[in-house]
């Protein structure tokens, strides 16, 4: 819930796609569907509200683009999947089944709280499914096999990679990504070195 839902899915760190293995996909995604359907929709200012509105109408235009390029192409609505009865710019907190790595969805950054499900089978598969993309800031892991964990962590062409964690977000850690998720990182000691300039002193013989 935290890697796709935090911030409304608003986040550049915001989970775009969840890869769930064929063995345990059924019972993911019936405890994955309970826990979405209990999020409370409203104001930030509301108690137990844990889903506010996106940030504006063109937002929630490319969130609605999305899903229905998704539906056109086979994909299935879980949970919600329109506009609130609240109006405005809130958007039903979203789970869509039958994902396509080719779908518009699994291809564009989100940012709405929309969970496009992928099925995959290996984990040769999963790691070729996470790495077709353009974009490589975020991805996160969830295993209970720690050879697995640091073979895929290492595996995977992001900037960030959360093991058995779904929240990234502190000041000791650096902070940036791969591929078109740019260059350079933030935070941390390796921060610094943005503000860098690095001199070589080449010195010949001087006897």
């Amino acid at each position: 819930l935290a890697t796709k839902f935090s911030y409304t899915g608003q986040a550049c760190i915001c989970t775009n796609r969840l890869l769930v293995q064929e063995g345990i996909y059924d019972r993911f995604m019936n405890a994955f569907s309970n826990a979405v359907k209990s999020l409370k929709v409203g104001s930030g200012f509301s108690e137990g509200v844990a889903q506010g509105p996106l940030i504006n109408e063109a937002a929630v235009q490319k969130v609605e683009s999305l899903v229905q390029d998704a539906i056109s192409k086979g994909a299935k609505v879980v949970v919600g999947g329109k506009r609130h009865n609240l109006g405005f710019t809130f958007y039903e907190p979203t789970i869509i089944s039958d994902v396509k790595n080719e779908m518009l969805i699994a291809r564009q950054e989100i940012f709405g709280p929309v969970a496009p499900v992928i099925k995959f089978k290996t984990e040769e598969e999963a790691i070729q499914i996470a790495n077709d993309t353009d974009a490589g800031l975020a991805a996160y892991l969830f295993t209970n096999n720690i050879q697995r964990s640091w073979r895929v962590s290492e595996a995977l062409e992001y900037g960030i990679v959360g093991v058995n964690e779904g929240i990234y977000s502190y000041e000791v850690a650096p902070f940036g990504g791969f591929k078109q998720s740019g260059l350079g990182r933030e935070g941390s000691k390796y921060g610094l070195d943005e503000y860098l300039e690095i001199k070589c002193i080449c010195m010949g013989n001087m006897g």
